[in-house]
């Protein structure tokens, strides 16, 4: 028997949207939070869990292609992308999905392709300047 995925004992290995860099993804509890935790390399992210189901029912009202927009936390995020909704003052949550100060962001980079192995999103995967969109 096999465990099941999106778990700390068995993630996700999951690919960057250009497929260059390999990370892993998973459902877990922190703190007493549902969250969608990240791991690239060594470093450690955490998103609000409700973004996966939230970024799903926006794309689906969107009904269209939408840039990624992928950025750092400390940078400014590119209007009307994937990255400007994780952390705008307007989203479900009234603002970061991430939940950890000063790694806040990369929301364009790392939830696409998650929503992407659970079925829910179409993601480009193109060197640059990739979008996605609701299935």
């Amino acid at each position: 028997m096999t465990a099941e995925a999106g778990t700390p004992e068995n993630p996700w290995t999951l690919r960057t949207p250009p497929l260059t860099s390999e990370y892993e993804a998973w459902f877990d509890t922190v703190g007493g939070t549902d969250v969608v935790v990240v791991r690239v390399g060594k470093t450690v992210l955490h998103y609000d869990r409700r973004c996966v189901d939230d970024l799903a029912a926006m794309l689906k009202a969107h009904g269209d292609w939408m840039e990624l927009g992928s950025a750092d936390e400390q940078k400014d995020a590119r209007p009307g992308t994937v990255e400007a909704w994780g952390r705008a003052a307007d989203n479900p949550v009234g603002g970061w999905y991430g939940l950890k100060k000063g790694l806040r962001g990369r929301f364009g980079m790392y939830l696409p392709p998650l929503l992407e192995q659970l079925g829910l999103a179409e993601v480009e995967h193109n060197p640059r300047n990739n979008r996605m969109r609701a299935l």
